[in-house]
């Protein structure tokens, strides 16, 4: 389950290619159909200072909501939480379901268009279709139902929405800054588990959908059910390294074919900007390894029946498959030069 918003978030990331010979519109700014091909998201860069001061952002957020909890009423605080990410969670259920929907059937619809301008200055741009209105529509239904229900089914569903936007999203300018982020929370995340009961305790009392939960078995003896749970960032945090070693992958493919974005796309691409096949070497190295990491998570969490931190062992196997991964290819160079 984790696996899924990683594999499909990571080439949700990847741009469409720039060539000197696309369609021009004339009017390109109100286009009248959906075309995921034309589609760019606003992405949030992270740089190598910002890798650095993800584990610092992390425990301030986390001792405050530590100490919110433990001296503010809890179901309160929950209530507002949970307004807060329902709002979240229907917007990042729609943005799924729209992709689902365009990415399996290919669909074009017509688009409405949202204008705003002040003095010739575009302040609003909204562009929706009907299937954005319907995906919408859904995304409320399943939202309020998990408002009423709390169900663990619909929780996971928004955990993974959620994670899906943010690999989607998110992206790391290297793997220096990867492999510091990873590192820092690697510290972050051993700290807080295994030296205090802050993480725990958050975990526990924080009841909104930042994680995913799995049943210890599916049919209990006495019918209640317990559950083994991940963070969502023992899935975002990998997932965004992940997305970068799928981006370098095709960077490495397009840089044999000779693509210039200056220039008419390589003949081997078919005139496709996005879309195409290309070896994943890295992608799959550190995909394997992350799935090792976390069934290690898993096992060692039954045996000593104690929480464990993930990513305790998801990032040294994740910063493990791509260094190796360079050496046996001879590209550590590559590796440590690329940047976005």
């Amino acid at each position: 389950m984790a696996v899924a918003p990683i594999y499909f978030g990571s080439f949700s990331s990847l741009d469409r290619l720039k060539s000197t010979h696309k369609k021009k519109r004339d009017h390109d700014e109100f286009t009248e159909f959906s075309d995921s091909e034309d589609e760019e998201d606003e992405t949030e860069a992270v740089s190598t200072e910002d890798a650095y001061m993800f584990p610092v952002y992390g425990s301030i957020a986390l001792l405050s909501m530590y100490l919110v909890f433990k001296y503010l009423n809890t179901d309160w605080v929950n209530y507002l939480l949970s307004a807060y990410f329902a709002v979240l969670g229907v917007a990042a259920l729609a943005q799924v379901g729209v992709r689902i929907v365009k990415g399996t059937t290919g669909i074009k619809l017509p688009l409405y268009h949202v204008h705003l301008v002040h003095k010739h200055k575009t302040m609003l741009h909204l562009r929706f279709s009907n299937l954005h209105l319907a995906m919408l529509g859904v995304s409320m239904v399943l939202t309020g139902l998990y408002l009423f229900s709390k169900n663990w089914v619909i929780s996971n569903l928004l955990g993974l929405a959620f994670s899906f936007s943010a690999i989607t999203l998110i992206r790391l300018d290297s793997f220096k800054s990867g492999m510091i982020m990873l590192a820092g929370l690697f510290a972050y995340d051993i700290f807080w588990v295994f030296g205090t009961e802050v993480m725990v305790s958050v975990a526990k009392n924080f009841d909104a959908p930042i994680k995913v939960v799995f049943p210890k078995d599916v049919f209990p003896a006495d019918g209640k059910l317990q559950f083994t749970m991940l963070g969502l960032g023992d899935i975002v945090v990998p997932g965004i390294f992940l997305a970068l070693a799928l981006r370098f992958d095709r960077h490495q493919y397009l840089a044999k074919l000779g693509y210039d974005k200056e220039k008419a796309l390589p003949k081997a691409l078919n005139g496709k900007h996005r879309g195409f096949g290309f070896p994943v070497p890295y992608f799959t190295s550190c995909m394997g390894a992350y799935v090792a990491g976390l069934a290690t998570t898993i096992s060692v969490m039954h045996v000593f029946k104690a929480a464990q931190p993930a990513l305790l062992y998801l990032s040294p196997a994740c910063i493990l498959a791509i260094v190796g991964t360079a050496v046996m290819r001879g590209e550590i160079k590559q590796v440590f030069a690329y940047t976005e």
